[in-house]
């Protein structure tokens, strides 16, 4: 099975979300997903930001080496999974590659259990980018309950 993060930058959100999932499939013996992260707009290799480089290395995941990519027809092709984390990146998603709208998912909802995912009360998984120390955590621990949310549902 294939894994795809994606939010607007692949610096902060998609990256993280990439890197607790690889190390947690790993703890709970899914060596079976690959997982990767991209972004809608092109970032050109950025680096992760410092912010969540910090929050990933406090919380014991690899944080460095890091190079964003923006989203390509082709990685639609050969992901079985499209994880997203605002609303607007799924709109954004289908619009442009409507053969991804039955893979396409916000993460946040599987913080709630696998039986919530459509159920319209929906947040998005707000970019901490340049903000507090405060709200790169709050989006750690966002992401980190729904990738264990996701760990169970698939």
């Amino acid at each position: 099975m294939k894994i795809l993060f994606v939010c607007t930058a692949n610096i902060c959100r998609s990256f993280m979300a990439e890197r607790i999932f690889r190390k947690r499939a790993k703890e709970n013996g899914r060596g079976d997903i690959e997982v990767s992260s991209a972004s809608l707009f092109d970032m050109e290799g950025a680096p992760g930001d410092p912010g969540t480089v910090d929050i990933l290395e406090e919380k014991g995941f690899n944080g460095y080496g890091h190079k964003s990519r923006i989203l390509t027809e082709d990685m639609i092709a050969e992901t079985d999974m499209i994880l997203v984390m605002e609303q607007q990146h799924q709109k954004t998603i289908i619009e442009n590659y409507p053969e991804a709208k039955e893979k396409t998912f916000l993460l946040k909802p599987f913080s709630s259990g696998c039986t919530q995912l459509n159920s319209g009360d929906v947040d998005d998984i707000r970019d901490p980018y340049k903000l507090s120390s405060y709200h790169y955590r709050l989006c750690f621990a966002e992401i980190y309950l729904a990738i264990e949310g996701v760990l169970r549902c698939i």
